[in-house]
């Protein structure tokens, strides 16, 4: 069929099954947004590059589906960057189609020009820089099967102006052949029984979850095992959500923040099962000191990662959709036997969950932050899909809202990416229209895209937006509070912006709470509003996240508080 390059790119996307790309037009994509005007294919116009490609990763972790991002050459492309790096580092799946001048200005620091290639080859999977019309749909059919397999990633699909107004016959491939990518999917059988063996002889076994359990639709396998073994189970940030909370060999998160009983299990264990998981020092702690009496066997489908911070003993690679049932037709024989055996260690570690359980002060004055996650959760029945930027109001959420389900946690976990949340939360509820969207967010955090409030309006997307205003760079300042003898530099963000006028200026109704009396009342307010919502909830200034374990300290070396 005769088609320009522009027509091809939507018919691809059509082809990839695609509904939706997140972006913002520019002079070297014309070509392309104008077959976009002519199609039947759905594209959302946000107010920034980078809040089109945060939504794209939104959309692509809450749905499991590919993201895509379409932006133009130079300034367009580099401001995908961050988000990007963001869904690099999280392992999310995202094709990211940005404009390139034309092929004869290429090199000649042309009019925004920008090696996009060469920018991000560090922080993708694979990215492409399409010169001809009829390298397009090979180029495309790769990027969403290299962007999708294996361990997911983004891929950048970088294209010459002249390209997307170029002829020719366009046929899509039926099969991708890439002789240096092949994903492994099964493993060996051999590792399987070693493991078995392990988790038959230990009598302090832990399950250690990761987002990896998320990425590949693995929670209803990993519940089983769970079920089956008996084996009390943590979770990274990036796993919650895999099991619920309320699980009885629920211990909590792991980490710098993460729960007493997690924390000391990791610390006391001697097998730990980490599955899915990258052992990120968010996690480990003093390095040398982590798990130090525990055999560790490690789960994942990237080479890669085994051995890269934590020295594994067995190496389980591949799928997990492979590895967890393989492993449980072997257990399945003995499941009551290892339930016995390991019970009074599960009973030690659920002792510790019992007698150090997260808590907090209440508020006189002002309401305290972690209620408020509280009673969301309790508003929504812990069925919402919750977003989060990045710091304090990230693991008040993660601490306090009870997670059900998987892929309803979203968050920026590996790069830590302030001014993730409200454009994530946009993508979200784009590919979740039915589900409840909360977003946590600070008041330094919402400040970074709040002109994506102008784009829920225009979608009216009823995303319920939370700021959680205590008028700092919270997390920062706790830490020039703990480690920096309390000297604020520069972390004070006591100004002048009225939160709820600047809502209500893009479009968005706009609530606030001020002392605690008024939360129930606003919330319920909140939640039933049919379209976006943003609400101002002042909070104290010197709230700490905890519990907390220092940088370079063990995992059993917890500032408690209380």
């Amino acid at each position: 069929m005769i088609m320009t390059g522009a027509e091809a790119i939507i018919e691809s996307l059509k082809k990839e099954n695609v509904d939706v790309a997140f972006g913002y037009p520019g002079g070297a994509v014309l070509t392309l947004y104008d077959a976009l005007y002519k199609a039947n294919f759905r594209h959302i116009l946000t107010k920034h590059e980078q809040g089109a490609v945060h939504a794209a990763d939104g959309y692509a972790r809450a749905t499991g589906k590919v993201g895509v991002v379409i932006a133009t050459s130079g300034p367009g492309a580099t401001n995908l960057v961050t988000g990007i790096a963001t869904a690099y580092m999280d392992s999310i799946p995202m094709v990211a189609i940005t404009g390139q001048v034309a092929v004869p200005l290429i090199g000649r620091d042309s009019f925004q020009e920008a090696d996009i290639r060469g920018i991000t080859t560090p922080i993708t999977k694979h990215n492409y820089l399409v010169k001809t019309v009829e390298e397009l749909p090979r180029a495309l059919k790769e990027a969403f099967y290299i962007a999708r397999t294996g361990r997911p990633g983004p891929v950048v699909v970088d294209i010459a102006k002249d390209v997307f107004a170029a002829t020719f016959d366009y046929e899509y491939p039926l099969e991708v052949k890439l002789r240096g990518y092949h994903p492994v999917n099964e493993g060996n059988q051999t590792v399987i029984n070693q493991v078995f063996e392990e988790v038959s002889s230990a009598s302090k076994p832990l399950l250690f979850i990761g987002g990896g359990v998320n990425l590949s639709d693995s929670s209803s396998e990993l519940r089983e095992f769970v079920e089956q073994s008996g084996f009390p189970v943590i979770t990274s940030l990036m796993g919650l959500g895999c099991i619920p909370f309320d699980h009885p060999q629920f211990l909590g998160m792991v980490g710098m923040h993460g729960t007493y009983a997690a924390n000391m299990a990791t610390t006391e264990c001697d097998l730990l099962l980490g599955i899915g998981v990258r052992f990120d020092d968010r996690v480990t702690g003093l390095l040398s000191d982590f798990a130090s009496k525990a055999k560790i066997i490690h789960f994942d489908i990237d080479p890669a990662e085994i051995n890269k911070n934590v020295i594994a003993q067995i190496r389980v690679i591949g799928d997990l959709k492979w590895s967890l049932p393989a492993l449980m037709k072997k257990v399945g024989g003995v499941s009551g036997e290892l339930k016995e055996r390991v019970r009074p260690w599960r009973e030690k570690v659920l002792g510790w969950k019992q007698d150090f359980p997260l808590t907090y002060e209440q508020g006189k004055d002002l309401v305290m932050p972690q209620a408020v996650v509280e009673k969301v959760s309790q508003l929504t029945q812990g069925e919402a899909v919750i977003v989060t930027d990045v710091g304090q109001n990230q693991i008040w959420a993660a601490q306090f809202y009870g997670f059900k389900h998987p892929r309803r946690f979203l968050t920026s976990g590996g790069l830590g990416t302030m001014g993730y949340g409200l454009p994530a939360a946009l993508g979200a509820q784009c590919g979740l229209p039915d589900q409840k969207v909360v977003l946590f967010v600070g008041d330094g955090g919402v400040m970074m895209n709040c002109q994506e409030l102008a784009t829920l309006a225009d979608c009216n997307f009823p995303v319920v937006v939370l700021v959680l205003n205590n008028q700092t760079l919270g997390m920062v300042a706790q830490w020039q509070r703990m480690f920096y003898g309390g000297r604020y530099s520069h972390t004070s963000l006591k100004g002048h912006t009225d939160f709820v006028k600047l809502a209500e200026a893009m479009g968005v109704t706009g609530l606030r709470v001020s002392e605690p009396a008024e939360l129930d009342k606003v919330l319920a307010q909140a939640l039933a509003v049919q379209g976006p919502v943003l609400v101002d909830i002042r909070t104290p200034e010197t709230v700490d996240v905890l519990p907390m374990v220092p940088a370079g300290a063990r995992l059993d070396q917890m500032i408690m508080g209380g």
